[in-house]
């Protein structure tokens, strides 16, 4: 049996036919709010190639799905920043670079417009930054490399440098442990370029608790700290390898309480 055609049956509309369309229909069109769209469409929405100018001087060019940028694509901001790279639904999404006005780069992955994954991020003045990134934050694995030489490796959290990780300053120095919000923070070991050496606690950037000090001629102090400096029981070891146990106050000797292998003391 053939097919049979009824006068009874709708024809299609216009803007039926034009949806089943994936030409280049109206190669421009001017939105209500003053933006401009040339490209392909799909029916009535922006879909294939195009390029929207918005009236603030924002500027987008690259492909479209469903009336959203959505693909590859380059957005040139109203301030003079650029993002060229993938795009999901009308956000920042995949790789890319990000160029700011000021020089400043970033390239790498994005999530929902924001830097999230790995990627490496310059600054003008010479510093850099290449680890891991989370909703636009230095979150995880990395390396700082400022400008003036001093770089930290290790972990980040929120920007901040959070976790285990070791700095290294311009002059020679080095603290490598724990830090917590910017601030050596927990065990760690700072050592100076002249040979010193320091080994044990701290807290928010001071030495406190437990821990020993090595001077380059062989002495040692091993005992507590409080706020940077010699504070309690400790032993003292002289260049001469003679060890006495003492007490100390605010970086002070107090007095001495035994040398080792004798009775305790106070030697005049």
């Amino acid at each position: 049996m053939g097919t049979s055609c009824s006068c009874n049956d709708t024809p299609q509309t216009v803007t039926e036919l034009a949806r089943e369309d994936k030409g280049p229909r109206r190669p421009q069109h001017t939105f209500t709010d003053g933006s401009v769209y040339t490209g392909e469409w799909a029916g009535e929405v922006k879909h294939g190639s195009g390029t929207q100018v918005w009236l603030d001087g924002g500027r987008y060019t690259g492909q479209w799905v469903q009336g959203k940028a959505h693909g590859r694509g380059r957005y040139e901001h109203p301030d003079g920043d650029v993002y060229e790279g993938g795009w999901f639904e009308d956000q920042a999404h995949g790789h890319g670079l990000y160029l700011h006005v000021d020089g400043s780069r970033y390239e790498g992955q994005f999530a929902f417009d924001k830097q999230d994954g790995e990627g490496k991020e310059c600054w003008p003045d010479g510093a850099t930054f290449q680890g891991q990134y989370k909703a636009g934050y230095k979150h995880g694995q990395g390396k700082f490399q400022w400008a003036d030489g001093s770089c930290f490796e290790g972990e980040f959290m929120q920007n901040d440098l959070h976790g285990f990780g070791t700095y290294c300053w311009q002059g020679g120095r080095v603290h490598k442990g724990r830090w917590l919000r910017n601030r050596m923070h927990g065990d760690g070991e700072f050592t100076w370029p002249d040979g010193r050496r320091y080994k044990g606690q701290y807290f928010e950037d001071m030495k406190h608790g437990e821990g020993s000090f090595f001077w380059s001629d062989g002495r040692k102090y091993q005992g507590q700290w409080r706020k940077g400096v010699q504070h309690g029981l400790g032993k003292y070891t002289t260049s001469d390898g003679v060890t006495r146990a003492g007490e100390w106050a605010d970086g002070s000797r107090v007095k001495w309480t035994a040398v080792e292998g004798e009775r305790a003391q106070n030697p005049v």
